[in-house]
């Protein structure tokens, strides 16, 4: 705690601890520093008061109690807490007017919570028999007859249980028509008929509320979705004192959830406008979520809105700094908020004022504080454009009319890196425009031309534009030669740059081109040398795929994987699993044959009408012996399995992907989790059957890519780093909810990991304690997971051509291997190396002929065509 007071985690521990070692100074001291950094939670405050009570004696200590009280049903709205408050305050009853201290504890409490459906019956009747029991003392001694004023103490203490019991009655509480048959016995006289007309009304208002609640005692923490279904139905009825009992309930259970707190905060200013409980519920909000900007600037709107003290206002910003946010640009809104508040506190028909000063004070810090504090931590100021800078100049410009100073500040912007920017010199002489004179506003657009790189045409049109209003001959023709000169300098550069660009493209086309001479070689050589060993098997003269892949060892990926739809060499190649499924009574067929078998197969081509009932496996180990055997026996649990489809290439070697038929919708949607299960030391992927051509929208991967601010993203990780170890480290600093260790297709670890935490609060206390960590000699790296977006290659227009891509190139584990694909579709080669074709339909080359690289076609004059007509 000394190295991070804010670890909640942390203070309970040590508060658990001194507990149990009976060290009750120490422990109070510990409670109370927890007490003033969080609110506490309902069972911490129920074991503080009843320590506390067990040590309070004399009447100063009681009082302290009562201190602790008011403290504790502040934080939350509390039954059990107001309940326990108005018992200990039924044991004051003898001091002096300790009778009218219960009755407003009680009072206060049924205001708070005495519309809670389920618990707040506890308190009507807690207070009835309190009631009861005053009752009881007035009564005069038996066979006595009570004077006057003891019959009028009678009868008025008569009528408070009444009205209490008709007050109770008008509520829509559990249980009732118990509470209605306990009056019924009670009162010797007929209810009223109002009483009962509002007990009707209220069993009906229950009726409509016994849904929400039966859903909130189903439902699993955290219930955001049954606690915001309950609200917007008390929205709907609009009674103010339900809906932020209804707020008050679900954040009891969810007091980490900043959205909900900014909902409900915003409800109290929008609706309510009640100071106190307004001011009360932002600060709440920001001691149970700090590392939330926005609800810390909610707070000092509110504050300023009801006019809350300067001071008061500047200690809470000096809070909101010490935080701790977990984004740079977080303290850039806050520092923004702030300054604007004390923008509205000046008066700027005075030439100089007090508040002036502080404001101008404030945007120094501001800056300084960017630069100092906020960089070292981030490694960026959060404010690369600098807008609180930009600010302060159209104030010292507009309000101030100080253009000097404006000037000054605009130069450091301008300084920082964004002279280069033409949006930058537009801002700074829309400004001059408004407020300084023709001079300077000549002056920043000829610095503009000079220094803009992202759109110089646009800067120097600007330039032209004020020269043909307002400039002289000579400035027009210093303008033109200014402008020419520059985009002269421009289009040069970019010029040089496309030839920079061009020549890169074609080294790595001939690198390309080296590569696949290289492959070219490489198997034309292994084709020789099995001509000499003999074997001449037909299947090896096309034992390319569609996009010159080898397919002895197939790749990671294939074009038909995850889209539910093959390609049509693919389709046709699955006909390979019907003739192996089936075992034929006859001899087996020997391996070099196996091509040869599966052509005479009648193909059968995949049918998308199953796909509700059909689930695509991929990444399935390529030596797999029985794969239709090994995964009906994985996915028999999931439901009757129709068909399992394996994909063969035409040597009959299992490609790691298939189809699996089920008979039920429901079966299918159950072997969607069998998502990432190893399968002989792999990660088996399952996925919907999707036609992606249908749906190019579909998406397979089942992981947000967008901020996560509960998930850490750990890299740096040791690749023996286990599960369990690094949850071992991890759950020091709050409660894990899940860890996914990243793998490779082949089930190998990468050193990175995502681990997601209950809450944001843990999850940026678990950055500031575990970045730079070591674990296993390696120093692993530790911020909130925030996956930078994937770039989507555009496509080509319609009907527009494209220039062809140079091959990628991809190696694998050890470098270049045999599985690594050309990216030249083959129909493109067979348009520039056009071949006969055999009656099968695959090509029919030599192993000699192959091993040269295609040979471009000659170009032919006239003469030379016309003697090769005549030849034919």
């Amino acid at each position: 705690l000394s190295i991070n007071a804010f670890d909640y985690n942390c203070h309970l521990d040590l508060i658990k601890l001194l507990r149990q070692e009976g060290e009750l100074v120490k422990l109070r001291r510990a409670r109370q520093k927890m007490s003033e950094l969080f609110p506490l939670t309902e069972e911490i405050w129920l074991d503080w008061l009843k320590d506390e009570i067990k040590m309070a004696s004399e009447i100063s200590e009681r009082e302290k109690v009562y201190e602790l009280f008011e403290r504790a049903v502040k934080d939350y709205i509390c039954p059990e807490i107001w309940l326990e408050y108005a018992q200990y305050s039924i044991g004051g009853i003898g001091q002096e007017g300790g009778i009218d201290k219960v009755r407003s504890i009680f009072e206060r409490a049924l205001t708070a919570v005495g519309l809670h459906v389920t618990k707040g019956t506890a308190l009507w009747e807690a207070y009835r028999e309190f009631e009861n029991a005053i009752l009881e003392t007035a009564q005069p001694a038996p066979g006595s007859i009570p004077s006057p004023e003891q019959q009028q103490v009678l009868c008025s203490q008569l009528e408070k249980i009444h009205t209490l019991f008709r007050r109770q009655l008008g509520i829509p509480l559990l249980d009732m028509e118990a509470s209605y048959a306990e009056y019924e016995e009670w009162s010797e006289e007929p209810i009223p008929e109002t009483t009962i007309k509002n007990y009707k009304k209220a069993l009906q208002q229950l009726e409509k509320c016994k849904p929400y609640e039966e859903a909130l005692l189903g439902a699993e923490t955290p219930k955001l979705a049954e606690y915001q279904a309950y609200i917007d139905f008390e929205m709907k009825a609009g009674d103010p004192a339900r809906i932020q009992l209804i707020y008050e309930r679900a954040l009891a259970e969810n007091c980490l959830v900043p959205d909900l707190w900014a909902r409900y905060n915003q409800y109290l200013d929008r609706q309510l406008k009640v100071k106190e409980l307004v001011l009360s519920a932002h600060d709440r909000a920001v001691r149970n979520c700090p590392w939330t900007v926005g609800l810390w600037i909610r707070y000092l709107l509110a504050m300023e809105r009801h006019r809350v003290e300067h001071s008061i206002i500047s200690e809470m910003f000096e809070k909101a700094l010490n935080a701790g946010f977990i984004q740079a640009t977080d303290y850039v809104e806050i520092w923004q908020a702030y300054l604007d508040y004390l923008r509205r506190r000046v008066d700027f028909t005075q030439d100089s004022s007090k508040e002036l000063e502080e404001l101008r004070s404030a945007f120094a810090r501001a800056v300084e504080y960017l630069k100092q504090e906020v960089e070292e931590r981030f490694s960026e100021s959060g404010d690369p454009s600098c807008t609180i800078m930009q600010n302060w100049a159209r104030i010292e410009a507009r309000l101030c009319n100080n253009m000097q100073k404006a000037r000054e500040l605009w130069d450091n912007i301008m300084t920082k890196g964004n002279a280069k920017y033409a949006n930058m010199w537009l801002e700074y002489y829309n400004l001059e425009r408004a407020h300084g004179d023709t001079q300077h506003c000549r002056k920043a657009l000829h610095r503009a031309v000079q220094c803009t790189s992202d759109y110089p045409e646009h800067v120097c049109e600007v330039l032209l534009t004020l020269e043909r209003i307002e400039g002289t001959l000579e400035d027009w023709d210093a303008a033109v030669q200014k402008t020419e000169n520059r985009l002269a300098r421009v289009n040069e550069q970019r010029a040089k740059a496309a030839e920079k660009e061009a020549a890169l493209a074609k080294q790595e086309e001939e690198r390309a081109e080296q590569r696949k001479q290289a492959r070219a070689e490489k198997k034309a050589s292994k084709k020789a040398k099995k001509t000499r060993i003999g074997d001449k098997r037909k299947a090896d003269e096309d034992d390319e795929g569609e996009w010159g892949q080898e397919e002895e060892l197939p790749s990671k990926r294939h074009r038909g994987e995850g889209d539910g739809v093959l390609p049509e060499e693919d389709m046709e190649v699955e006909t390979g699993l019907f003739g192996r499924s089936e075992k034929p009574d006859g001899p087996a067929i020997p391996k070099e044959k196996a091509s040869t078998s599966r052509k005479d197969i009648p193909k059968v081509f995949h049918d998308s009408s199953k796909d509700k009932v059909t689930v695509f496996v991929s990444n399935l180990s390529y030596t797999m012996a029985e794969p239709e055997a090994k995964l009906r026996e994985i996915f028999g649990s999931c439901g009757e399995v129709v068909e399992i489809r394996a994909v063969f290439n035409n040597k009959g070697t299992f490609r790691g992907y298939c189809y699996v038929q089920f008979k039920e919708e429901e079966a299918a949607r159950q072997a969607l989790g069998l998502d990432r299960t190893a399968v002989e030391g792999r990660p088996m992927f399952v996925s919907p059957c999707v036609d992606k051509n249908k749906n190019p929208d579909f998406k397979v991967f089942r992981y947000s890519t967008t901020l996560e601010k509960h998930k850490l993203f750990i890299s740096g990780l040791p690749f023996s780093c286990t599960k369990e170890e690094l949850e071992e480290v991890c759950k020091a600093h709050g409660n894990v909810k899940d860890i996914r260790l990243v793998t490779n297709r082949a089930g190998k670890p990468k050193g990175l990991a995502y681990v997601e935490y209950e809450n944001e609060a843990q999850a940026s206390q678990a950055v500031l304690k575990m970045d730079g960590l070591t674990v296993k000699d390696h120093v692993i790296k530790v911020m909130i997971s925030n996956p930078p977006l994937r770039k989507v290659p555009d496509r080509p227009e319609p009907g527009r051509a494209s220039l062809p891509l140079a091959p990628r190139q991809i190696y694998g584990a050890r470098g270049k291997g045999r599985t690594q694909l050309s990216m030249m579709p083959r129909a493109l080669q067979r348009q520039s190396n056009p071949v006969a074709k055999a009656e099968n339909g695959m090509v029919q080359n030599s192993p000699a002929a192959s091993s040269d690289p295609p040979a471009e076609p000659k170009k032919m004059s006239n003469a030379d065509f016309a003697k090769m007509l005549l030849k034919k």
